[in-house]
């Protein structure tokens, strides 16, 4: 019986014992991290449109196209008004709304989504409506929530 008594870096066998290091990254943890930060983003965006909580009325009009960049207006229940999530004093407001109408492009202006709550009286939506219009923005949308029944 003959047998191998070298003392080099071989195994049992004959074998190096040593592996040769990888030279390719595994990918597969990062690609698991990175589709649960999509979910996680698509299940929280739709939540961060709304600014002000505000229990909108309902309708059983049809949405509308979102293709252009839009000013969020908002009515909340005590009556304070907002401007794109930021509170603003009726004194305030004609003044804020002119700056937001210089602002506008001439050729594409944004449209205005006036949203009210529904505890609120008629008559001070129609109070910022008309400083809207004051202002020279006059393509209002009013916001509703789509009831449950359908036509």
């Amino acid at each position: 019986m003959a047998m191998n008594m070298s003392s080099g870096a071989k195994g049992r066998r004959g074998r190096a014992t040593r592996r040769a290091p990888m030279a390719e990254i595994n990918v597969t943890p990062l690609v698991d991290v990175m589709l649960v930060l999509l979910i996680i983003f698509m299940v929280t965006a739709p939540l961060l449109n709304t600014g002000v909580p505000l229990d909108l009325p309902q309708s059983r009009a049809n949405a509308l196209n979102q293709d252009k960049e839009s000013i969020e207006i908002s009515v909340d229940s005590a009556g304070l008004v907002y401007v794109d999530g930021e509170e603003v004093a009726m004194d305030i407001l004609p003044d804020k709304l002119a700056q937001l109408a210089q602002d506008q492009d001439a050729q594409n202006p944004a449209s205005i989504m006036l949203r009210g709550d529904t505890s609120i009286q008629y008559g001070q939506i129609m109070s910022v409506m008309g400083e809207l219009n004051h202002a020279g923005l006059n393509q209002v949308n009013l916001v509703t929530t789509s009831s449950a029944k359908t036509p």
